[in-house]
């Protein structure tokens, strides 16, 4: 099982450890529900070292991107970064990615942990059918990434970095300390505001030390406390944010994952013509009438969750399928994420969550996300 750089951080922090990804990483540290609070009203340390960092550079890069990206390449500026997805032939979903942008010819792609081999695979089978011209490099097991989220994150990473309190959302910089360099985004997954940080493994001791007593789990008040998969994964479903597995699959048409914004169904690739991946297939399904089912946000009656797999009802007849669930801490509520028919995605439409165990949930169809910071 691999270890990230902050593994005896984990440790040091009585962090529950559990196999994710082929990575040992931390479930919770003192509780889920506690890790949560934390991020949604001061900060949080989540460690994301598991995600894969890929470096691809060279001449045909950008040609190469777009090629297998969902989302336009070409007109990003150095120091943006961009949400995208990597489809197959099908119109499914091999992952979802994040793109930085270096330079012209350079550029960073962030990637899920449980889909990295799987990418890497696909990128070298798209390099050799296109005959491109560029370098892929799996940086992962060399350098360690970091999410600091939270409504205090960004005032106190402006005290450490001036710089980083003009950085707009998915934009990034590059930070010179000392003896090396530290790449911070304005990105995250918790529908929080804050910072994600790449750094050679090295260095992440260092990294630590800067954040001082700002994060000291034995003072109640402190600014920043590690927190584990399981908050990461109650904040993200709040944010209304999908995840590979569940709202994002192989088997699932890409137009149907509620991040339309993130497909550009216009866009023709490079100049022979070629399209992203996927494109032929996604407009053959949108010349048919759409997909048959849409991802919508579901607020449940009781405490009750709806877990994924749970079967959506209209009445008596099936309607669609559960795909992400849980109790939402910050809305005292649950909540859960459905793909459901077309026909039953209206907002306040009526349906009901079959749990398979004899008992029905009640619940109706609300706008996605659940939580947005400023809503």
């Amino acid at each position: 099982m691999l270890k990230t750089p902050l593994h005896s951080f984990h440790l040091d922090h009585k962090g529950h450890m559990v196999e994710f990804a082929g990575w040992e990483m931390p479930l919770y540290y003192s509780s889920i529900m506690d890790e949560h609070k934390q991020c949604r009203t001061s900060g949080a340390l989540f460690d994301v070292s598991h995600m894969g960092r890929v470096v691809m550079q060279g001449r045909d890069a950008g040609r190469f991107l777009e090629r297998i990206c969902t989302r336009r390449i070409g007109d990003m500026q150095p120091g943006q970064c961009r949400y995208s997805l990597v489809c197959n032939e099908q119109g499914g979903v091999h992952d979802d990615v994040i793109v930085y942008r270096r330079d012209v010819t350079d550029f960073l792609v962030v990637v899920n942990a449980s889909n990295r081999a799987k990418l890497l695979g696909h990128f070298e089978k798209v390099r050799s059918a296109g005959n491109f011209t560029l370098t892929i490099d799996d940086q992962t097991e060399r350098t360690a990434m970091i999410a600091l989220q939270g409504p205090k994150i960004i005032p106190l990473a402006t005290k450490l970095a001036p710089e980083v309190g003009a950085l707009k959302r998915y934009r990034f910089l590059d930070k010179n300390l000392v003896i090396t360099t530290l790449t911070i985004s304005r990105t995250g997954y918790t529908g929080e505001d804050g910072v994600e940080v790449i750094l050679p493994a090295g260095a992440v001791g260092m990294a630590l030390k800067l954040l001082g007593g700002e994060m000291d789990p034995a003072k109640p008040d402190a600014t920043i406390r590690p927190c584990g998969l399981g908050a990461r994964d109650t904040l993200r479903i709040e944010a209304g944010m999908p995840l590979y597995g569940h709202e994002l699959g192989e088997e699932i048409p890409a137009t149907s994952c509620g991040v339309d914004f993130a497909i550009s169904m216009d866009k023709d690739g490079d100049a022979q013509g070629e399209p992203f991946i996927g494109l032929p297939a996604l407009r053959k399904i949108a010349a048919e009438g759409g997909p048959a089912r849409k991802l919508v946000g579901l607020e449940i009656d009781g405490k009750r969750a709806a877990r994924q797999g749970m079967a959506v009802r209209k009445g008596d007849a099936p309607a669609g399928i559960v795909s992400s669930g849980c109790f939402s801490p910050t809305l005292s509520k649950s909540i859960a994420m459905a793909f459901v028919d077309v026909a039953h995605t209206a907002v306040g439409t009526s349906l009901s969550v079959d749990t398979g165990k004899g008992a029905t949930l009640e619940a109706k169809v609300v706008a996605l996300p659940f939580y947005k910071v400023g809503k």
